[in-house]
């Protein structure tokens, strides 16, 4: 496997897990969904906020947007603070907007070449908007993308143990290969 296919199996996998997690907070009631908990994030939603987010900033950045930003500005969903104007508020209105922008993922993966990896990306880092634009390869950017998304499934799935849920979702990259294999059986 080259590459280019390596990372666009990395973001394959992403989504995947993406909608798992999604699946596994719809079963939870709306308390649950948002409790407190002492880990990442600090809830189930948070932490899916989190994982939106990030798909969302860096996506743009890879598009030539140095100062990407989530519309309705994210920090509305923490407390103390209005949600702007497109802020998500739901799962139902995350898992629409996670849809689309799993479109313009897709888009974005099929047209990328090999080597356009090792081309620069410009991002603003997070909170040093003074800083400026710092430069990171392409592929860099995509590898992180992938393992943050990794990191932050994890704590996820970890919440959601502590919150008593019994059927975990299998987020393991072993699990979507062997899903899609076509000599085993789905019983």
């Amino acid at each position: 496997m080259d590459a280019l296919a390596l990372i666009r199996r990395l973001h394959e996998h992403r989504g995947w897990v993406n909608r798992m997690l999604l699946e596994a907070a719809e079963k939870l009631p709306a308390e649950q969904l948002r409790a407190p908990l002492p880990i990442g994030q600090g809830s189930v939603w948070r932490s899916l906020m989190h994982l939106y987010a990030g798909e969302y900033v860096w996506l743009g950045a890879l598009q030539g947007d140095p100062h990407a930003t989530l519309p309705g500005d994210l920090a509305g969903q923490l407390p103390g603070n209005q949600a702007g104007d497109g802020a998500l508020q739901s799962l139902p209105d995350l898992r629409e907007r996670w849809n689309e922008l799993d479109r313009r993922w897709k888009a974005y993966l099929s047209d990328l070449t090999a080597a356009s990896l090792d081309e620069p990306v410009y991002k603003v880092p997070s909170g040093a908007a003074q800083r400026g634009p710092l430069a990171t390869s392409r592929g860099d950017v995509l590898l992180h993308l992938s393992l943050h998304a990794q990191y932050t499934t994890a704590q996820t799935v970890n919440m959601l143990r502590q919150l008593g849920v019994e059927q975990l979702p299998d987020v393991m990259l072993i699990s979507l290969s062997r899903e899609q294999h076509p000599g085993n059986s789905v019983a």
